[in-house]
């Protein structure tokens, strides 16, 4: 954990991202590690969480994170959270809380509330479109060299 604190202390005395630390443990040794990138690399996905997965998974040469811990500096947002249920890491451990972060002006309340919500009541437009030509799905599942996953 001191770890995840110490980048996010890093993070949050300079201007490489925001105030947010992350590393993955597997077999009691740091596999991967992670700061807030989103604003150094215009990503808004580069979560400290997510990079701190990426660079586990290339560290370990797999992407199904069995058997790793995820150190973090703050209770993950919902888009880090589905990313740790992707990765199928098995523990998470995190030092402040999402009511901690909303009182430094990350607030991930309005995401929570969205996804409790029907599709059509989002506030995000959201609309299907199914297309011509093979389907994908069944391609996939006739394809006898797919990695599932």
């Amino acid at each position: 954990m001191e770890l995840a604190l110490e980048l996010a202390r890093f993070n949050a005395r300079g201007s490489d991202g925001g105030p947010f630390g992350a590393v993955i443990v597997h077999e009691g040794k740091v596999v991967g590690e992670g700061s807030n990138r989103v604003t150094t690399t215009m990503d808004p996905t580069a979560h400290a969480e997510i990079v701190a997965l990426r660079d586990a998974a290339k560290n370990l040469g797999r992407f199904d994170l069995r058997g790793c811990v995820l150190y973090t500096s703050c209770e993950p947002c919902p888009m880090c959270l589905a990313a740790v249920y992707w990765a199928r890491v098995d523990r998470v451990v995190y030092a402040a809380t999402q009511d901690e972060a909303a009182a430094a002006g990350f607030d991930d309340a309005f995401l929570y509330e969205e996804f409790a919500k029907p599709m059509a009541s989002r506030s995000l437009v959201c609309t299907r479109e199914a297309g011509d030509g093979e389907d994908p799905f069944a391609l996939w599942l006739a394809n006898p060299n797919k990695v599932p996953y």
